[in-house]
């Protein structure tokens, strides 16, 4: 039998019943059909399932559904409006920050976390940031470049 609870992802209210045994991302990914969040190690480890969950990150993989009661969720879908790329996606394409795209979606809003509670970090800020978001195609260069050119277009 499942536990009713209320929430809302990516801007819209949800209603609905969920296993207790449900991760975060099978709710996300398996139920609401958003697949951006990757399930990576499944332990928490490596950040490819991460959302934002009342505006901090949360790797998905470790967190029961049951946890999303009165939250609110953002995914890496949540993020364009009105067809519109977020800056951070549009960073992260013209510096080519996107290889086979894994990580991509957990750097993304993990960079959005600090942004939103940063909006002038220093690179060493964004650094600490992207801890736990591994990556093993781009070497964090690119992903760096991408998200201190919105910084830095943020101070402007």
């Amino acid at each position: 039998m499942g536990i009713r609870i209320q929430f809302k992802i990516n801007g819209t209210f949800r209603d609905m019943d969920v296993e207790p045994n449900w991760s975060l991302a099978d709710l996300i990914r398996i139920k609401l059909g958003l697949t951006g969040a990757k399930i990576g190690c499944g332990t928490g480890e490596c950040g490819a399932c991460t959302v934002l969950m009342d505006g901090k990150p949360v790797t998905s993989c470790i967190i029961s559904a049951v946890e999303a009661d009165g939250k609110e969720i953002t995914t890496i879908e949540g993020l364009s409006k009105n067809g519109e790329l977020h800056p951070l996606q549009e960073a992260f394409v013209k510096y080519g920050a996107i290889q086979c795209g894994f990580c991509t979606p957990g750097m993304i809003l993990s960079a959005k976390a600090l942004l939103d509670s940063n909006p002038n970090p220093t690179e060493e800020d964004v650094r600490e940031a992207l801890e736990g978001n591994l990556c093993r195609c781009t070497g964090y260069v690119k992903p760096m470049q991408a998200i201190l050119s919105v910084v830095k277009k943020n101070r402007m």
